[in-house]
């Protein structure tokens, strides 16, 4: 259980019981009863299985696999996989590859629904690069946390230049939200549109180490990137 969920949860059960107090109604208690169960169980945080070996790539976030597509960017082709947490998804996020945070940004905008494409752009949202170290030295992965319709608030727990581990929890988005990965062009896809994905269980992508064995496409991923 995420911390936030045990703040909406047991204030709202303080609530219920001083309306049973005031008023003796048990119908008028029971609404904030109900929006407690409610937020006990969004916020939801189970366990998960981080899938081990070389150049894997975890989902951030628990959702539906809505779009993969190649897109060019000041730094050359890269590809993205877009994935939509409903209000019914767990929205704890994790990091997709293990490694160092070279860049942690947020940025304020608007609230549009997480199934529109412009939202990718146009939404509040928090743009993390993590350069891979140990099993996925050699690349980078940028992810996009992008706030939704009903999302009004991003978390991000981590700092630029701490290190991650695959699949360590780094934050949440509240209420229906979106998740988008940037992938190095050579990145071979696991998942396809209509899947559905499980934050740090589900192995998106993987990257394999170039044929000379070197550190490749190791620059920051543009944060502005198109299809």
């Amino acid at each position: 259980m995420v911390r936030d969920g045990y703040i909406y949860g047991l204030s709202l059960v303080g609530v219920s019981a001083v309306l049973k107090w005031l008023t003796g109604n048990w119908i008028l208690a029971a609404a904030p009863m109900v929006l407690a169960a409610f937020f006990l169980w969004f916020f939801r945080d189970p366990g998960r299985a981080i899938p081990a070996g070389e150049g894997l790539v975890v989902s951030p976030g628990d959702g539906l696999v809505t779009e993969t597509a190649s897109i060019t960017t000041p730094e050359g082709a890269r590809q993205r996989i877009s994935i939509f947490l409903s209000v019914f998804d767990v929205h704890v996020n994790r990091s997709p590859i293990g490694g160092v945070l070279t860049h942690v940004e947020y940025q304020k905008g608007k609230f549009l629904n997480a199934m529109n494409p412009a939202s990718a752009e146009r939404n509040e949202q928090n743009l993390v690069t993590v350069r891979g170290q140990g099993a996925d030295a050699g690349f980078e992965v940028t992810f996009k946390q992008i706030a939704g319709l009903l999302a009004r608030r991003i978390v991000f727990r981590c700092k630029e230049g701490q290190s991650v581990d695959r699949g360590q929890r780094v934050g949440l988005i509240k209420f229906g939200s979106r998740v988008d990965v940037l992938l190095p062009a050579r990145a071979e896809l696991r998942v396809k549109v209509g899947q559905r994905v499980k934050g740090g269980a589900s192995v998106l992508a993987v990257v394999h180490a170039t044929k000379e064995g070197s550190p490749a496409e190791i620059h920051a991923v543009s944060l502005g990137g198109r299809a």
